[in-house]
């Protein structure tokens, strides 16, 4: 399936500079936005993209995508039912 959008020549032209190649990073970055939004699995994205799982674990972590870690306020419920459990 191809999917296509259209942008001012100056910017497409701007981005192309910068990126390279332009189809690959758009499609890379709506995928990984995809995954990030829970469209895709993991194993989707890793097929969709044609990498190995550590290729794709390093390509989320350089969009900044992270898995299974807690955020702030997860760590900080858990301690204070930690300390209630501690208390009892």
């Amino acid at each position: 399936m191809a999917v296509s959008f259209e942008l001012p020549a100056d910017i497409e032209r701007n981005l192309r500079q910068s990126l390279g190649n332009l189809n690959e990073a758009a499609k890379e970055a709506a995928l990984v936005e995809l995954y990030r939004q829970d469209k895709l699995t993991a194993r989707e994205l890793t097929t969709a993209l044609g990498l190995t799982r550590l290729e794709t674990d390093a390509l989320l972590k350089r969009h900044g995508v992270t898995e299974d870690l807690p955020s702030d306020s997860e760590i900080v419920d858990d301690a204070d039912s930690l300390r209630r459990l501690l208390d009892r």
